[in-house]
């Protein structure tokens, strides 16, 4: 018999002690046998009780007022009876939030290995029972509106893989996880019947909603069988180390465990914890980054000796005997995973580990990737087999910036964005561009209302909308330190506006690494297009724009602070419309970092390099047509850079232009151009300002920067010129 049970389990998933939960546990037999009647009303789970009302054919209704189903489903006790396809939870109402704030704290970093340890050591006490869900304590208020997500576990079955992510996935999703018991025999049919039916009650619950199947190496073969049977439901599956694999394993650990001698049992969790995991991994999860050598490698020394007692219980949570039926389980499911492959139709992401001992799971992304048409892959070339477990992993940060988080039907870049925690703002500015951060330490200034130019950010408005209309630097190197400033002195989460290709297939590859392209998606940036405009602006966000856009921002020779913008004034009419506050801006210091040494022409007359030139410009998109002027070129390149010892970023906002009650004057074409040339010769005399007044900083070269802060203050403090 399996059954699906939706309770909570402590630690993990502990009753909130002041709601009474109105679900209850369903169970109703997939084999075609009788059920078990379940028989009291009062059900244990690991010291926690749920009270249910017994029904004949296995099923327990809802302890309020619930009446029988026939099929095994929840009923509502209501005026009328109607059929519930889902189980019912009261707690979604009352726990939805209006919005996440910004920097909100994820629990990033604050587990790791061994809480998962000590978790399983609870949840795996033999009950009896057979496969169920649960849903973590940690994951019980969500979003409003959030999809699903359930979670299925790899070969240990325990269900608590996404551990160190609960706190996260539990904002963003309705997490459930599958528990299979240490003694469950339950077959692989079974299996998937189990998982196969929450997803339909939940698609029949909400059919407009995505569904996640997040699987874990066996779990991944799980969620790829149940993709294949159920092609028309809109499934998002995200497959950790895909075990589909598993018959090419370099590693022969069914005939080394049958082989084993029952003497050396001790052994065994030792042996199963090298192979699927990296120790020193698992024991930097919660190490900060920014933490010195000496205190790091005392953090990470701690937690391996508190981890190294804890191993042991692997031994419970998978012994021997369990361990080779799962092998022999997970045999027949990545057989049938494969031969089925073909008939998903799922929106995949594989992520892949670089040192996973237990599978080539490398080249099976690869292989996936070439066999599905939705498809991504995510590589993380230091992590083992168990990544989830690890440090240098954020799975619900992954999900953003590969662009699959939605809550609908189609991924909406504005309603669906998740501002970002204070752990990816961390990880981003510090650890990503980091190294840029140092080198380039931005000097901002900004205009009041009566002219005066100050120090930081006061004369930007707080309240949107907001349109920042500026100069785009050599590669867009100013974005990193623009966002980074709003949100570290303001608060404020500036939305950039990108080129598409930024969204499109031309950055994608067979095994690409999570990039910088994939962190600006975290930060809020979306496609040009007029709707993605109107929605932020509607929503009164804080929007980058360049009219300059991929042309300014890979100029040629001679073009350094030149403004190639188009004739048309593209974005003064939307903005009158919203009522939206103009902020022009200059920004300069590319010449201070670098020098161009290879521009579009130079690579076009290099054999090889201009077929490769070639071949990026025929995957781009095109943005403008040809009537919009040198502005529309779309010569897609990387250019030569010579570095030079690093100098500084400087911006300058200048005075915010209120479009407020404007809109019929500047529907006037006249107008309209009038206010585009005003918004341009603002940004050219904020270019021609920072450009003079740079002269004046004596802290302009990084070495006079890094002998300052050796002896006065830390990196944001650095002083500049007096505006």
């Amino acid at each position: 018999m399996a059954s699906i049970f939706t309770c909570n389990i402590s630690p993990y998933v502990a009753l909130n002690s002041g709601n009474k939960p109105r679900f209850g546990v369903r169970a109703q037999s997939l084999g075609g046998g009788d059920s078990t009647v379940l028989s009291s009303d009062e059900i244990v789970v690991n010291g926690t009780s749920f009270v249910g009302t017994k029904e004949k054919n296995g099923a327990l209704i809802d302890g309020g007022s619930g009446e029988k189903a026939k099929n095994g489903t929840l009923i509502d006790g209501g005026k009328h009876g109607r059929l519930k396809p889902r189980i019912e939870k009261k707690w979604v109402k009352d726990a939805v939030f209006k919005d996440l704030e910004l920097l909100w704290d994820d629990g990033h970093g604050t587990k790791t290995v061994k809480d998962y340890l000590d978790g399983a050591k609870e949840i795996i006490k033999p009950d009896g029972g057979p496969p169920r869900w649960f849903c973590p304590a940690e994951c019980v208020k969500p979003l409003k509106d959030s999809p699903v997500l359930l979670f299925l576990p790899g070969l240990d079955g325990v269900g608590l893989g996404l551990a160190l992510h609960h706190k996260a996935l539990g904002k963003a999703f309705e997490v459930r996880c599958l528990h299979i018991p240490v003694y469950d025999r339950t077959t692989f049919e079974v299996l998937v019947k189990i998982v196969e039916e929450t997803v339909r009650l939940e698609h029949a619950s909400s059919p407009n909603k995505p569904i996640y199947l997040v699987g874990e190496s066996f779990g991944a073969c799980l969620a790829l069988a149940v993709a294949a049977r159920n092609p028309k439901i809109d499934l998002v599956l995200i497959l950790v180390n895909p075990a589909t694999s598993f018959s090419r394993s370099q590693l022969p650990l069914l005939p080394l465990l049958e082989a084993l001698p029952d003497g050396l049992d001790d052994v065994f969790p030792y042996l199963v914890g090298f192979v699927t995991g990296n120790p020193v991994k698992m024991a930097m999860a919660n190490i900060e980054y920014k933490l010195p050598p000496r205190l790091q490698f005392q953090q990470l020394y701690h937690n391996l000796t508190a981890l190294l007692p804890s191993v042991s219980v692997l031994s419970d949570i998978i012994p021997k005997e369990t361990l080779i039926w799962r092998l022999k389980l997970l045999k027949s499911t990545a057989a049938y995973a494969n031969s089925r492959l073909h008939a998903v139709k799922a929106e995949v992401l594989v992520l892949a580990s670089g040192n996973d001992n237990l599978l080539p799971s490398k080249d099976e992304a690869r292989r996936i990737k070439s066999s599905l048409k939705n498809c991504k892959v995510r590589y993380f070339k230091d992590n083992g087999h168990s990544m989830l477990m690890e440090d240098g992993l954020n799975l619900l940060t992954i999900i953003k910036g590969t662009c699959k988080y939605r809550r609908s039907r189609r991924l909406d870049l504005v309603s669906d964005f998740l501002p970002p925690s204070m752990s990816e703002f961390k990880c981003a500015f510090d650890e990503v561009t980091g190294l840029l951060r140092l080198a380039t330490c931005s000097a901002v200034f900004s205009t009041l209302d009566d002219g005066k130019i100050v120090k930081g950010l006061a004369g930007v408005p707080d309240e949107g909308p907001v349109i920042f209309i500026g100069y785009h630097m050599l590669m867009g190197l100013e974005i990193y330190s623009l966002v980074e400033e709003f949100l570290r002195e303001k608060n404020i989460m500036v939305r950039g506006i990108a080129h598409p290709d930024l969204f499109s297939e031309i950055m994608e590859g067979s095994s690409t690494e999570f990039s910088i392209s994939d962190w600006m998606k975290v930060m809020g940036a979306v496609p040009v297009t007029a709707s993605n405009l109107f929605k932020l602006l509607s929503t009164k966000s804080h929007v980058l724009l360049y009219p300059g856009g991929q042309r300014e921002a890979l100029h040629y020779k001679g073009e350094a602070y030149k403004l190639i913008w188009p004739d048309q004034p593209e974005f003064v009419r939307m903005a009158a419309r919203f009522g939206a506050t103009i902020v022009p801006f200059g920004t300069v210091g590319e010449d201070d970092i670098a020098e161009l040494a290879l521009d579009y022409h130079d690579l076009m007359k290099i054999p090889l390099l201009n077929d490769f030139v070639r071949d990026l410009k025929s995957k781009s998109s095109r943005v403008r047509d040809e009537s919009k002027g040198e502005v529309a070129s779309t010569d897609l390149f990387i250019p030569g850079l010579l570095p030079k010892i690093p100098g500084r970023f400087y911006f300058l906002f200048g005075k915010p232009l209120k479009t407020k009650g404007m809109e019929e004057m500047l529907e006037d074409k006249e107008n309209a151009n009038q206010m585009y040339l005003h918004v341009k010769s603002e940004v050219q005399n904020s270019i021609a300002y920072l450009l003079k007044k740079r002269e004046e900083d004596p802290y302009r070269s990084i070495i006079d920067r890094t002998i300052y802060r050796a002896f006065y203050s830390p990196l944001p403090e650095v002083p500049a010129f007096d505006p």
